[in-house]
């Protein structure tokens, strides 16, 4: 079912594009930000603080000063996200990736500081109670980090075989790798990205499909991206869609990156591919990222230059009865796409939270999305959430490991339509006689 991809790489030269301006830190809302961290993190070492002060060299001073050295890198993001800098590998594994650290650790110490403080406090202990449980929640957070780690750099292959109702039997058999959410940037290891390449390549693909995300937060990066994967091809075409990410890093450039590695990036479009004469729709959506950027700009910005999701534009030119296979890097679009007959559509951008328990259904983003994972369906319609071929923020994945999906469609036997796990199956004939 899931395999193991281990490969080697040379190292890919420095990124050769311009970063996208995006203005000046003048108009960013230091403000609000500077309050959130005082709250967020200042209350997380305060509360940690309390209780390891007497220990501290400096007391208090000290511990104010790691907070200061702790909130400090979000200078560095500001003036990355503004265009005025690019953060180099050093400055996103070494200044960056530690705050997020801190912004994701520090909360749960300081929450299993106070219960423990809270346990030990009828018993006159609330001081060495809170230490131990600070103590306990460390060393938990340093396995489980490691874990994550370990997790982040196992790639797997799953492979899908998707019954479809419309399909036309010259499409039984086809084989369509999905990739998605790699937020390749500077830090990013390129044996990893050789890897997935290789992943892809070994999968013998029909046609491939990036769903979003191309980049880590920043326009520069896609020259990474083009370098990793440009050499990618398949019979029926490499087709590209907007993600988030690349909407915060400046739509148009990283469209031209992608463009440039010869992908075919849909934005609210559709193309025919043609097999022995008969035909599939492939559509691109904008995504929902890019309505903020259009509201923005007002009048004269189009969906297209922002990215912004237009589903009736994507699906206008399309026959009614014509198969379709959309791809929407955000989820949420699919219900809308559902409604309109879309047969197949493949997403990515929930990550799973990029920790997951599958046997139960359930993934860290499952409180927060509907959508969050996995397969699902609506009458004749299907979707499939693509669990991230990398990670975003910190390098940490826990039951969900980065993924290259392999989906091979088949001819729906007496009108079945559905997703289901296999390993990989010979080609098989349409059997139009059983009523597909």
């Amino acid at each position: 079912m899931n395999g193991e991809i281990h490969m080697d790489a040379a190292a890919v030269g420095r990124p050769l594009a311009e970063p996208a301006k995006r203005g000046s830190s003048a108009g960013f809302p230091w403000v609000p930000v500077l309050v959130f961290l005082a709250l967020w993190l200042g209350g997380s070492w305060a509360v940690v603080g309390a209780w390891i002060e007497p220990w501290i060299v400096g007391g208090w001073l000290t511990l104010a000063a790691i907070f200061a050295l702790t909130a400090l890198p979000v200078v560095s993001l500001v003036r990355g996200v503004q265009g005025q800098s690019y953060p180099s590998a050093f400055t996103r594994l070494f200044v960056l990736r530690p705050f997020w650290y801190a912004m994701l650790f520090l909360p749960v110490l300081a929450a299993a500081t106070l219960l423990g403080g809270a346990i030990g406090l009828p018993f006159g202990s609330a001081g060495p109670a809170g230490r131990w449980a600070l103590a306990g929640a460390s060393a938990l957070l340093v396995l489980g980090g490691l874990a994550g780690y370990l997790g982040s750099r196992r790639l797997v292959v799953r492979h899908l075989d998707v019954q479809m109702a419309r399909l036309p039997p010259a499409f039984d058999g086809l084989r369509l790798v999905q990739i998605s959410d790699l937020h390749v940037g500077p830090h990013t290891p390129r044996q990893f990205l050789t890897r997935v390449a290789q992943a892809v390549e070994d999968a013998r693909p029909d046609l491939i499909a990036i769903t979003g995300d191309q980049v880590d937060d920043f326009a520069r990066d896609v020259e990474i991206f083009r370098h990793a994967f440009a050499h990618l091809q398949a019979p029926l075409g490499v087709f590209a869609v907007a993600g988030n990410h690349d909407v915060y890093a400046g739509w148009s450039a990283v469209r031209r990156g992608l463009e440039s590695a010869g992908f075919q990036v849909l934005v609210n479009e559709s193309v025919a591919v043609e097999r022995r004469g008969q035909q599939l729709f492939v559509v691109g959506t904008g995504d929902p990222a890019g309505l903020s950027a259009l509201a923005q700009r007002g009048r004269g910005a189009s969906a297209e230059s922002t990215a912004a999701p237009d589903v009736d534009r994507t699906l206008f030119r399309i026959p009614p009865s014509a198969p379709v296979l959309a791809l929407a890097h955000n989820p949420m679009l699919w219900p809308s796409l559902a409604r309109r007959g879309v047969d197949l559509t493949l997403s990515g951008h929930t990550h799973y939270g990029q920790l997951a328990i599958p046997k139960l259904g359930w993934s860290m983003a499952s409180p927060f999305l509907r959508l969050a994972m996995g397969a699902h369906r609506d009458g004749d319609s299907m979707l499939y959430i693509n669990p991230g071929t990398n990670y975003w923020g910190i390098p940490f994945r826990l039951g969900t490991p980065p993924e290259v999906t392999v989906l091979t469609l088949r001819c729906g036997t007496n009108g079945e339509v559905g997703i289901r796990q296999t390993r990989a199956l010979p080609d098989q004939a349409c059997d139009r006689t059983n009523g597909a």
